[in-house]
């Protein structure tokens, strides 16, 4: 074992209460106490950032949900990237750079066997970004496996300027796709067009989304990709094309109420059309992890795929970045640098 004889303090977001609407400050604290010692199979490690995802959200309610209930007292659930600093763990060595579900904290006490060792040649923040397992890897799936994207398709992709909507976008490009966005504000259009290369966006605050699609696409769409549900899902599936694929990977307006989710109206469209609505998870898919990562690597390397990142910095900042989250106020990768 590889021992510390001055342990760092481990800063941690705790749940003050369940969050109802609109998550905020309020509904958390933090707590500070001296880093754990690693027992057998454990490892002490320094965290160098945290993945801020909509799926956070839906682990703060007063209910069982499809992602595991985070109790009140007890650290926020969040994928990070950090370093190994102190170790009891065979294959895990001090300076090793790991990824896993290292929760809103600064000095994470884990079992190795919770933890991917990755590349330390590759830049941290990558591996929550195109090579995250709830972006990257996530949009992966959603693209080749889900919706099957073939050359020539015509693809929507909802939340394109977020995380998994920028991979997405990107993916189905790679793909051979003609793809639209659908994004918050002239900036994030822009960004789709002018810098990841996407062949069109509809800013859905200062236009008619409805409308603008029926130009870009005036023959329909044959695959949608949506994070955000509401209002957008139902006019993608009013637009749906024959055999067309509505890929359900989010639904970012709907977590804040999760009691009164609205489905679309205009579901019968599917069956007019022999078109189909399917939804999916990452962990559907594990056993193909080793063929993203390695996919996605590459395309990396060839500079195929671009990420924004927004970086926030301090342990403090976790309850704000991923309020802003739900706010708009990101493009790409939404991180905190504790």
């Amino acid at each position: 074992m590889a021992a510390s004889t001055n342990r760092p303090t481990n800063r941690k977001i705790v749940l003050a209460s369940h969050v109802t609407g609109l998550v905020g400050p309020e509904h958390f604290r933090i707590e500070e106490q001296p880093a754990g010692e690693p027992g057998e199979g454990q490892v002490l490690i320094e965290t160098d950032y945290l993945s801020i995802d909509a799926f956070i959200r839906t682990s703060l309610n007063d209910t069982e949900g499809f992602h595991q209930k985070v109790s009140v007292g007890t650290p926020v659930i969040a994928l990070g990237v950090g370093r190994v600093i102190e170790t009891n763990a065979p294959g895990l060595a001090v300076g090793d750079v790991v990824t896993g579900p290292l929760g809103a904290q600064t000095h994470p006490l884990l079992p190795a066997a919770m933890l991917q060792k990755v590349d330390p040649a590759v830049p941290p923040s990558a591996w929550l970004g195109v090579l995250g397992l709830t972006t990257g890897v996530t949009a992966y799936f959603g693209i080749r496996e889900v919706a099957q994207v073939k050359p020539g398709e015509t693809v929507l992709v909802s939340g394109a300027a977020g995380a998994v909507g920028s991979m997405a976008c990107q993916l189905a490009k790679i793909a051979g796709a003609r793809v639209i966005g659908i994004a918050g504000g002239a900036a994030k259009v822009a960004y789709l067009t002018d810098t990841l290369g996407i062949d069109a966006g509809i800013d859905y605050k200062g236009e008619d989304v409805a409308a603008r699609l029926k130009e870009l696409a005036p023959d329909g769409i044959d695959v949608f990709f949506d994070n955000v549900g509401g209002d957008i899902l139902t006019i993608a599936i009013d637009n749906i094309r024959e055999r067309g694929r509505v890929v359900i990977c989010g639904a970012i307006s709907q977590y804040n109420d999760q009691k009164n989710v609205q489905g679309p109206s205009s579901y019968l469209k599917l069956a007019e059309r022999y078109a189909r609505m399917e939804g999916f998870t990452v962990l559907h898919f594990t056993a193909q992890f080793p063929e993203a990562y390695a996919s996605l690597g590459q395309w990396l390397a060839e500079g195929k795929l671009k990420m924004a990142e927004q970086v926030e910095h301090g342990i403090d900042s976790f309850p704000a970045a991923l309020r802003n989250l739900f706010t708009g106020g990101n493009v790409g990768k939404m991180l905190v640098k504790p």
